[in-house]
């Protein structure tokens, strides 16, 4: 009686990760490590040990993937920058005003009051300027794609360039201003009041908008 064969592994299945998605999921990994850390014990207890220890990986492949400290905390800057985005740029600019408003900002809120941003918000609060700028111009990037994404949506909108940077960081401060409140409080509250406010705020704006400024 032949032997009967083993049944293939779920790997040799679907065929071996290359090294580039091995790399991806160790950088991911200790991206989400660093995230779980700062919500679960603060900025100032993830350490070093502490990354490597719940990315279940080593001090030495950390700094392999990102450098120093410094480098990890930027690359985690530029993802929950990437994850805001990719949220925004899913909007269809085929509805109504109000429903792209509507969209935006209920978008914009998924990301302000997720663990990301608020893991985002502690770093900047606790880096130096100097290090905030260093080796990355993800704030640059960041005002740019949030621009295009604007105007994606609002095309329709007659507003100055000026008058469109003016909404655009009224509409950050206030989302980040209610996730700050929400950490602070340590509990979370439905902000449909503030951010029903918020959409008013915008869509008065827009459909009165002429060219000034």
């Amino acid at each position: 009686m032949g032997e009967v064969g083993r049944a293939p592994s779920p790997d040799a299945a679907r065929g071996r990760r290359t090294q580039a998605e091995r790399t991806a999921a160790t950088r991911e990994r200790i991206l989400e490590a660093v995230v779980e850390s700062i919500g679960e014990v603060g900025f100032g207890r993830t350490t070093a040990n502490e990354i490597a220890r719940r990315a279940g990986v080593t001090w030495g492949a950390v700094q392999h993937h990102f450098g120093a400290k410094e480098g990890i905390l930027q690359a985690v800057l530029e993802d929950s920058f990437d994850r805001f985005a990719r949220l925004l740029e899913d909007i269809p600019a085929e509805g109504s005003l109000e429903e792209r408003v509507a969209l935006f900002v209920d978008r914009a809120w998924v990301h302000f009051s997720s663990p990301h941003y608020r893991s985002t918000l502690e770093i900047l609060l606790h880096l130096s300027p100097a290090t905030k700028g260093e080796g990355s111009d993800w704030q640059g990037s960041m005002g740019e794609a949030l621009n295009r994404i604007w105007k994606r949506l609002f095309a329709d909108a007659a507003l100055s360039p000026r008058r469109v940077a003016t909404l655009e960081r009224y509409a950050v401060s206030l989302l980040s201003g209610l996730s700050s409140m929400e950490m602070l409080d340590g509990v979370s509250h439905s902000r449909a009041a503030e951010l029903a406010l918020l959409k008013q705020t915008l869509l008065h704006e827009l459909r009165s908008a002429t060219p000034r400024d």
